[in-house]
């Protein structure tokens, strides 16, 4: 299936390549390359790409591109899912999926890549599994290693590999049992003008941190599930279940992981929780224009928004900005014409706001199209969507974890219109 796999740094150098069947040459990341130079920004390279004896299939992941190289039709969103698993592995195993890192233990790198793999096939892509199989990196192991000779590779097989229950290894013991959820909900959304939601639909994930002795059983319900749409889950849950009862029922992996995606695409049900009144205009004579954008909360629930920040790609004719901010702090790189107004914490008593005007450059003529506003927020404790956690239930096992379930909403692709 995967015949090779390419990792891109940001500014396109291969730093690692791994064959599984037969060495396959650099030269057909040309075609990737050739997508990448005529896409605006990386996420916008087409994640799948036909040349004439492969089909190229990429994930842009933590400014690096994972290229995995084909040469038979596959369903492209196996190899994509199977790419995520590899850069979240790296994250687990590394603390962080950087270029750095994984140049740094290149050699577990490689061992993890030769297990989850085998002969172009996946084979182990659970966290736990692998972890037996290959123990993650620590100083203290690192220097014995060096000293005697040995590897990370362990000498037996894993118990969970032969099990029905490949995500879980047995004999799991905890001094303080506890299960933690956490549902993460990115807006993407486009507004025009006069604020009215072009298109708006949600993306939500639920990450799990379940640390639990033995082999738990556990059921998670929801006040509302009827709203979600397109969900996608780990392997664990039992998918009968949630077509009979809209229920979570599952005996969790150990340690961290990703229960559940889901989708909210009726635009009804997705509330806006910002508003944004703002005016940028070019004038036909004289090499100027004004700006003035102002920013309020709107469907918070009653919660802050933080980490609010709007960035806007200018014209090419705009040499500077003189504005003022009420809040926060803006800066204009001239380079790549991008304003980046860092707005912080929104204050629904005190709106923020930044005004003044741009010079453009002499004899250039107007802008033909205004840029648009993208938007970055985070809200604590909120759910855009309504979704709630009823309760979380445990059997199998007789004493009682510790629980806990945090809401956040993020910005996704969030665009106003000017």
């Amino acid at each position: 299936m995967i015949h090779s796999l390419f990792l891109i740094n940001h500014s396109g150098d291969i730093f690692l390549e791994k064959h599984w069947k037969s060495v396959i040459s650099r030269s057909v990341c040309d075609y990737f390359f050739e997508a990448k130079e005529k896409a605006v920004e990386p996420e916008n390279v087409p994640p799948v790409l036909q040349t004439p004896h492969h089909y190229l299939i990429s994930i842009y992941r933590e400014k690096l591109f994972f290229l995995s190289v084909i040469q038979t039709e596959v369903p492209p969103l196996f190899v994509i899912e199977f790419l995520h698993r590899v850069a979240e592995m790296f994250q687990d195993y590394f603390g962080e999926c950087s270029e750095v890192v994984i140049k740094d233990n290149v050699v577990i790198v490689y061992e993890l890549l030769e297990e989850m793999l085998d002969n172009g096939f996946p084979l182990a892509t659970e966290s736990n599994v692998l972890k037996e199989m290959i123990r993650p990196p620590t100083i203290l192991r690192s220097v014995v290693n060096t000293l005697t000779g040995s590897s990370n590779v362990g000498e037996t097989l894993p118990t969970g590999q032969l099990s029905t229950i490949p995500w879980r290894r047995a004999g799991v013991k905890y001094t303080n049992n506890e299960a933690y959820f956490d549902v993460i909900e990115e807006i993407d959304a486009i507004l025009d003008k006069s604020g009215t939601t072009v298109f708006a639909e949600i993306q939500g994930v639920i990450e799990a941190t379940v640390k639990l002795s033995g082999m738990p059983d556990l059921t998670l319900s929801f006040m509302n599930p009827r709203i979600l749409d397109d969900v996608s889950f780990h392997p664990c849950v039992r998918f009968k279940r949630w077509e009979s009862e809209q229920v979570l029922s599952f005996i969790p992996p150990d340690g961290n992981f990703t229960l559940m995606s889901y989708h909210v695409s009726s635009q009804n049900l997705v509330a806006i929780p910002v508003y944004v009144k703002q005016n940028i205009s070019f004038f036909e004579s004289g090499s100027c224009g004004r700006l003035d954008i102002t920013v309020g909360p709107k469907q918070t629930m009653g919660k802050t928004v933080e980490g609010m920040m709007i960035t806007i790609h200018m014209p090419k004719a705009v040499l500077s900005a003189n504005l003022i901010a009420t809040q926060g702090s803006y800066s204009y790189d001239l380079a790549t014409k991008v304003l980046v107004w860092d707005i912080g914490k929104l204050n629904p008593q005190k709106l923020p706001n930044l005004r003044g005007s741009l010079s453009l450059q002499a004899g250039a003529p107007k802008p033909e199209d205004n840029p648009s506003l993208n938007i970055d927020l985070k809200i604590q404790q909120l759910a855009i969507s309504g979704l709630k956690v009823n309760r979380l239930d445990m059997y199998a096992e007789k004493y009682k974890p510790f629980k806990g379930v945090k809401y956040v909403t993020k910005a996704g692709k969030f665009q106003v219109r000017t």
